[in-house]
Order: structure tokens, then sequence, then C-alpha cells
């Protein structure tokens, strides 16, 4: 009995992070799902696959239906914005965020279509929220094998710290997420990632790279990095140094910000602000300046000629650093991908010998 043909869709596909990984263990990817117009480029350039830009909430399965190949095995993979479950929101009334209900579009999509396959990303902190349960009660009631994971991204060759909840559902058995590929001594480093990028000056642009470029500093912070070590926080500046808010009882809790990456070490957690030197620990290691785009991007372990905008066109800052902040780290996607297809190859053989 030969395998069938697999082909997935990807909802809330953003710039494409998840769809790249799965294609590149080889799975179809149709198309990808986003209410973004700013998707739209570096989803269809990079990945060949149709970007549909859609409400998730407003959009039937039916449509997603017509666009899978006849006879493949259908895969339904996405990660609902996360923002109303992120640990940086808690304690905000995130019912009242309209992204709230995007989980619950997600799980009307899956009753409509009826995938053989479907995963799930997202954060975490979604496990302490009642909705999850239910997402979880509805697949198991559509007859899915349910299983779910938080995964550590080093594990799998993202050269960031990152936790992720992984949940994949499946109507031909038990899948669950492989085993990681990377150990403690073989995590990506800063170094190893960025390294050989040329260098760049604060709020400059690499004449061969337009997305190698940086955020400007003003004079005061050009001093503030100038003071910052690797690993090291706004503390060890001089006190003059210090931003008014920091000085304050409250502010002095909060140190993960101004801070430098350092080399030998996994970065942080890139957000959608990472291109900002005060907006966490994002100075470059070694050059006074911030991480350019093209280092973010790296860091997500996007392939480093991946494009997020024409060569003729504008590069806001803020909307691919948004953009890449947002993305599933491709090599995460790699990992999912290659779980889905070893699940398939696994659950044929053991029927091929019954």
């Amino acid at each position: 009995m030969p395998e069938p043909s697999l082909s997935a869709i990807d909802l809330f596909c953003g710039a494409g992070g998840l769809t790249r990984g799965l294609l590149d263990e080889g799975l179809n990817v149709v198309a990808g799902v986003d209410i973004d117009a700013s998707c739209k480029f570096p989803y269809e350039h990079n990945n060949k696959a149709v970007f549909l830009k859609e409400d998730v909430g407003k959009v039937s399965g039916e449509s997603l239906a017509s666009l899978y190949p006849s006879n493949d095995l259908r895969v339904l993979v996405g990660c609902a914005p996360c923002q109303p479950f992120s640990k940086y929101t808690q304690g905000l009334d995130a019912k009242s965020d309209g992204k709230w209900n995007l989980l619950h579009s997600f799980s009307r999509l899956i009753e409509e279509l009826r995938p053989e396959i479907v995963s799930m990303e997202n954060v975490p902190e979604l496990r302490r929220h009642l909705i999850f349960e239910e997402f979880i009660e509805g697949l198991e009631a559509l007859r899915y094998t349910v299983t779910h994971t938080v995964v550590f991204c080093p594990d799998y060759g993202v050269p960031q710290h990152r936790r992720r909840l992984v949940l994949f559902a499946s109507k031909l058995g038990k899948l669950e997420m492989i085993p990681p590929t990377h150990g403690p001594d073989e995590y990506i480093t800063v170094e190893s990632a960025i390294a050989h990028l040329p260098r760049l000056r604060s709020g400059k642009i690499d004449p061969n790279d337009p997305l190698h470029r940086s955020s400007s500093l003003t004079q005061t912070n050009m001093k503030r990095i100038r003071n910052s070590k690797p690993g090291g926080t706004w503390r060890d500046w001089t006190p003059s140094l210090v931003a008014a808010c920091h000085r304050k009882k409250k502010g002095k809790t909060y140190p993960s910000v101004y801070g430098r990456m350092e080399w030998d070490a996994l970065s942080p957690t890139i957000t959608t602000q990472f291109f900002g030197f005060g907006n966490g620990r994002f100075g470059h290691p070694k050059q006074n300046r911030a991480i350019s785009l093209r280092e973010g991007a790296i860091l997500q372990s996007f392939p480093e000629n991946y494009k997020f905008a024409p060569s003729d066109g504008e590069y806001p800052m803020k909307t691919i650093g948004r953009l890449i902040g947002n993305a599933v780290p491709v090599k995460l996607g790699r990992a999912i991908g290659k779980s889905i297809l070893q699940h398939i190859e696994s659950h044929y053989e053991q029927r091929k010998r019954k």
C-alpha cells in the first residue's frame, strides 16, 4: 500500500516561517491564510505558495477544502496570534482582545474541514486558559488523538532562548514531536548565527542586503550602549545614564532592557520590537547598535536570502520587525514537519504489515 501524498494549509501564516519549515522537510504547502496584507510578498516570494488575505474568523472550511489536491491527506497547521495568552500581557483583560476568539475559529475550521492531521503552535502560557481545554475537547470529540508539549527551540537548532507549545492531533493515531536534534553542547550561539555578517553602524544599511539595516541611536543611547557589556544590564551604567523610570522603585525590577547579547550564548527571545536597543537585550554583542532586521531574521532561523520586501520596495522597520518577531522559527517548523512525516510513514508501515 503506497503512502498517500500530504498537502497542508497554514492558518495565521504571517511571513511564512512555519510554511518554509514544512517545505524544507518536503511537505507540500498549498496556501497560507492571514489578514495582514504585508505578509503577501514574503509569503509568496519565498515559498511559491498561494497567499489568501482573509480573516480566519470568516473563512469557510469549504473554501479551504477546494485548495487541497484530490486524494491527498490534508494537514491544517497554524499559530493563532499569541498576544492574548503571552506572559507579557498577563494581568490585562485578554478576553477583550478580539484575537482571543481566533482559537475558536481554528476549532470551527477543523470541524468543517476534518483534516487528517492538525498542528497548532503557540505560547506555553496558553495551557493555563480554559480556551485551550475547550480546543482539546473539541478535537477529541471529533475522534482525534491529541498530544501537546512545550519545546525548547534551541533543541531543534533555533539560536534563541524561546519556548513554544506544540500541539498535534491526528485521525491516524498518536503523533508526537520528534526528539531534540541538538544537545546543549550543540546549541547555535549568537556568534555562530550572525558573526559572519558585514559590520554595520547605527542607522546604516548594508548596500548588498537592504534587510541588514539597523535603527539609529540617539546620542544618549549611544553613550548607554558604549557603557553596556554583553549579558549586562543598565545597572552597570554610571548613574547619569540611567533612565528616570528605572531609578524609581518599580523600574528597578526591570533589568532586561538596554542590554547587549552575548556572542557565546543563545539570543533572547526575538520579539516584534527586537530592532530597538531599549526594548530588551537586543544590543549587538560587539557593535554599538541594536541588531539589524537581517540578524533578527537569522536568529528566527530564516534562510539568509529570505526576502521580506521587494528589492525596489520600502523596508519599514516596524512592519518588518513585526513580521519577523511574530513568525514561527523556521527550524521549529522543520521539526514539526518531520514529526508529521514520520508519523505518516510509521502509520502506513504498520498497515503494510497487517
